[in-house]
């Protein structure tokens, strides 16, 4: 399905496009189309029946005696089968409906979930996940909403007006004209409102303006910490401020585009009648046979209130389907956004040994900017390989290569002398495990949140990865141990607590590839010792990356990779590059220099050299 999708994202858009959704549950949506129009057409048999009620009691008058009564009680059952048959026959078309609905809707959130983790980790971080959260539970909920209730009245929306203008007609023509000319007028109306381009342009703003609402109120709540810590407000956060002034532009005059329209509509619709009053008149005027008019002109002044709930519900189904048609656009865009190119069949590698070769990368096409350029190192398996290098030099650029976030521009990287666009993207990530610095829990057990990384790990080899990263002690201390689930009843954990959690992921997973991205930022001195020790045991015979500010936990790596402006000046091991006195050696020196940093009882900064 995911591949169909994509394919008609290329060649339906609006309405085409949600039918085609729509259409996914081909049986289900055919019979709910089918009841649907059956109980659009069984709404009109009380309209009958009381018109053949009426006539009965004209064609008698004023004499009541001849009134067949046993005739009048079989227009009354009619009437009210009528009503019996079209609640039946429209609840029966919404349980087909529903049960198409919620499949497709299944169906769109699993492929679109698994689109996006497929997608570069460039389309992420430019994104925002506050648009994705929208797209996926707004947007493709709203597809679901539209096949379980809107289908059925867009079905009877349109069945309804052509059952009623053959009714209108058929009765009296000149009447049904007259009745004709109002519904005409609204329908033009209506479409004047839903069809000009100003009114396009501004829903297709008023979504963007919205989805970038979203995604910075993502961003407040998630940095709600520190605007309570420095004492700010949403005003003062001025992304959020922005958007939400920027919403609210766009909405007052989108509402306001609709004012005259909508109103002139609503005044039509709900008074066809004054379309009817002067063609009776003149119809009156030169009547022989007044019985007759007389109940041709009750039947249509009773019928054409039904006019007004058959064209709201239109205009109902109409704009509904503009805002989800908007929707499914901007779902379309993310389907049509490129994966990584992945090989039919992986080639394997037996080595785990990584090579960057002359190897370029940029985060973008302007080519001037090179985050990597023309790096070549080696990561020998069984070995520490430790990139260092200030802030902006390329290091986790390195990190992010390796396992395929990005591609690279030129160049290659290979594992075990296979160049990893060359391999399954599956297999790739069974042979690589990651702690990174910015680590996310999920909201589950600690023991889940540790199992993540190896499925089939039972307890003990979760709880034995959660010795050796030093986090048993304090997930003992927890109420409910391994089983508390984190962020519920009070239950957070510190920085540290977090990275030793990430850590112990790595260790259950157990690949021959590790890549830590400041893994022990958040330890103190003497976890950082212990963690280094539970390392020595994961890292053997394991090729191990590690990116690191620290200086103090890379002097043990067998090779040293200096990294300064997206190039490779240096290489070699700590005390190589402390007797070359180069790049590494400044940094060397600028960070013990840190480390003897005091404050005095003075409360000035005070260096001790």
């Amino acid at each position: 399905m995911e591949k169909k999708n994509k394919e008609s994202a290329n060649e339906k858009n609006g309405m085409a496009r949600l039918m085609e959704l729509a259409a996914t549950k081909k049986l289900l949506i055919i019979c709910s189309a089918i009841f649907s129009a059956l109980a659009s057409v069984f709404s009109f048999v009380p309209y009958i029946s009381i018109f053949s009620i009426v006539r009965e009691i004209i064609n008698i008058y004023p004499d009541f005696s001849n009134l067949d009564t046993q005739r009048m009680l079989g227009y009354g059952w009619i009437a009210f089968g009528g009503v019996i048959g079209n609640v039946l026959l429209y609840f029966i078309a919404l349980m087909c409906s529903h049960l198409a609905a919620f499949s497709t809707l299944y169906k769109l959130k699993v492929n679109f979930a698994y689109h996006i983790a497929r997608l570069p980790l460039g389309f992420h971080l430019n994104f925002g996940s506050g648009k994705l959260r929208k797209i996926m539970d707004e947007n493709i909920e709203k597809i679901e909403g539209f096949i379980a209730h809107q289908f059925p009245d867009l079905v009877a929306s349109t069945v309804a007006p052509a059952v009623m203008i053959a009714i209108l007609l058929s009765v009296d023509w000149r009447f049904g004209l007259a009745a004709l000319a109002g519904i005409i007028t609204a329908f033009i109306l209506q479409f004047a409102a839903y069809g000009n381009e100003g009114s396009k342009a501004m829903m297709d703003k008023y979504q963007n303006a919205l989805e970038d609402m979203n995604n910075a109120s993502v961003e407040y709540i998630r940095g709600i910490s520190v605007v309570k810590a420095f004492r700010q407000t949403v005003y003062s956060f001025r992304r959020l401020r922005e958007t939400i002034k920027a919403y609210t532009d766009f909405v007052i005059p989108f509402t306001l585009s609709w004012e005259n329209y909508m109103s002139a509509f609503t005044t039509v619709i709900n008074n066809i009648y004054l379309f009817l009053i002067p063609v009776g008149i003149v119809i009156g005027l030169n009547t022989d046979d007044y019985s007759a008019y007389a109940l041709t002109f009750i039947f249509y002044l009773l019928f054409v209130p039904s006019i007004s709930s058959v064209m709201l519900k239109t205009m109902y189904v109409s704009r509904l389907g503009m805002q989800i048609s908007g929707g499914i656009e901007r779902m379309d865009d993310i389907l049509k956004r490129k994966e990584l190119p992945e090989p039919d069949d992986t080639i394997t590698s037996d080595g785990c040994q990584i090579e960057f070769k002359d190897v370029s990368f940029a985060y973008d096409t302007d080519k001037e900017n090179q985050a990597l350029l023309n790096v070549s190192f080696e990561a020998n398996q069984g070995e520490i390989t430790a990139i260092v290098g200030p802030s902006g030099s390329g290091k986790s650029t390195i990190a992010h290569l390796v396992p395929r976030f990005f591609d690279v521009s030129q160049g290659s990287i290979e594992i075990g002398g296979v160049d990893i666009r060359n391999m399954k993207l599956d297999y790739l990530m069974d042979k690589i495990s990651f702690v990174f610095q910015d680590v996310f829990l999920f909201k589950q057990s600690i023991m889940d949140n540790i199992r993540i990384a190896n499925q089939k790990a039972s307890d003990e080899e979760v709880i034995a990865a959660a010795k050796s990263a030093q986090c048993h002690e304090f997930v003992e201390n927890l109420k409910n141990g391994y089983n508390t689930v984190i962020g519920t009843k009070g239950v957070h954990l510190s920085g540290g607590e977090k990275q030793r959690i990430a850590i112990a992921r790595a260790i259950v997973k157990n690949s021959p590839i590790i890549i830590l991205d400041e893994a022990t930022a958040f330890a103190d001195p003497e976890n950082e010792h212990l963690i280094q020790k539970a390392f020595e045991k994961l890292m053997k015979n394991k090729t191990v990356i590690i990116i690191a500010h620290r200086l103090s936990t890379v002097r043990s790596a067998n090779k040293i990779i200096v990294m300064d402006k997206g190039r490779i000046v240096e290489e070699g091991t700590h005390e190589q590059l402390i007797k070359r006195k180069g790049k590494y050696g400044d940094m060397w020196y600028m960070y013990t220099k840190a480390l003897d940093w005091k404050i005095n009882a003075g409360k000035e900064m005070k260096v001790n050299v």
